[in-house]
């Protein structure tokens, strides 16, 4: 009887459905019960620091100025005749930038020359008068003070030639003026007058014609610390003049322009706790503008052994920096360290906290806490490069 109601059961398409479920849920748990293959472990990569002789360097922002800027004004007063240059030039020394009307300082020359003839011929009458009564005198044909008039007249004319002599020199420096030259090579602005405008010149109010900037050398000019100073001049034995400096420019990759410190000022400034440096580097293609900004990197130390791991693999557990390392059986470990500045942009120098035999983990940090076990990879550290 038995038998046959169980045959009867698994003739039922229904019963033969949930018969099987139940053998699946009993599998299911079986495979997750306790006595099942262990769970696999966190893929970290791993990686040794590296210890390598490196310098170090102080990073400054600062701006570039021309070694040379000059204001250009006329030395004459006039009209503007003709503008020689166009705006933003390279022009060198001596090249001619603005022409005056020359008219009127060409008739002036000439004025200036005929009172030179007219002063060279009454000289020469007054020394023709007094050579006449010079023969006379040991006669005693004429009085002393004859003698002494005529003497005196001939000095008189002669004190005017050299005088109109004068007149004309001024006269032809004025002609010189009214042709506008270079007082140094570089870059031109643009003409701030215009040909047909009228411009006073030879005073202090003079108008301003444009101006001219030096480009090559150029100057970078920086502020750092008293400590940063006393710093340098310890490591330099007191003269810091000299020392190499790489500068970057705003979207630029790398500290590619390479100069030298030429100058420090000679005193701290009160309100600010700095004093101002100022380097020097060549910029013969022109690429380097004044007033543009920049970063300057100065060696703060000699070549030294130091330790270097990935910054991004430093954390933070309160007020300390942490880095996670590869302790016992696989476990993270959290070491607080002493750091020090970015030895290039991937890189950071440790002060202490590690050596070289530590596993610092470089992967998956997020993921990671202390204590916890994990399955090491070994890598290697990159972005060895050296500044």
């Amino acid at each position: 009887m038995e038998i046959s109601k169980q045959g009867s059961l698994l003739k039922n398409p229904i019963n033969i459905l949930l018969m099987l479920s139940g053998l699946v849920m009993i599998g299911c748990s079986s495979a997750n019960s306790p006595d099942s293959a262990p769970a696999s472990y966190l893929s970290v990569p791993v990686a040794h620091p590296v210890k390598m002789n490196i310098t170090e360097w102080d990073e400054y922002s600062g701006r570039f100025r021309a070694m040379k800027r000059v204001e250009v004004r006329a030395r004459v007063s006039g009209f503007i005749d003709a503008v020689k240059f166009k705006d933003g030039d390279m022009v060198k020394k001596g090249d001619v930038l603005f022409i005056i009307d020359q008219r009127p300082f060409n008739i002036a020359l000439q004025q200036a020359k005929a009172q030179l003839e007219q002063a060279k011929a009454q000289e020469k009458q007054a020394q023709s008068s007094f050579e006449r009564v010079k023969s006379l005198q040991g006669s005693k044909a004429i009085s002393q003070e004859e003698f002494d008039g005529r003497e005196q007249a001939l000095y008189a004319a002669s004190a005017q030639v050299e005088a109109a002599r004068a007149n004309v020199s001024n006269a032809e420096l004025n002609l010189q003026f009214t042709v506008v030259r270079a007082p140094i090579s570089g870059k031109v602005s643009e003409d701030y007058v215009n040909a047909g405008n009228l411009i006073s010149g030879g005073t202090d109010q003079a108008t301003l014609l444009t101006t001219i900037v030096s480009l090559d050398p150029i100057y970078f000019y920086f502020e750092g610390s008293e400590s940063a100073f006393n710093k340098y001049s310890s490591y330099n034995e007191g003269n810091i003049e000299g020392s190499r400096v790489t500068i970057q420019l705003l979207g630029e990759e790398g500290f590619t322009h390479e100069g030298k410190l030429d100058f420090t000022d000679n005193e701290v400034d009160l309100g600010t706790g700095t004093i101002q440096a100022r380097a020097i580097l060549q910029n013969s293609d022109y690429s380097i503008e004044s007033g543009m900004f920049g970063s300057a990197k100065l060696a703060g130390t000699g070549e030294h052994e130091a330790i270097l791991i990935p910054d991004a693999v430093i954390g933070t557990d309160q007020s300390q920096k942490i880095v996670f390392v590869l302790a016992d059986s696989n476990k993270v470990q959290a070491k607080p360290v002493q750091l020090g500045p970015l030895y290039n942009k991937d890189l950071r120098i440790v002060r202490s906290g590690l050596s070289t035999d530590d596993q610092i983990i470089t992967g998956n940090i997020l993921k990671i806490r202390p204590g916890m076990t994990v399955a090491p990879e070994s890598r290697e550290i990159v972005g060895l490069t050296k500044n």
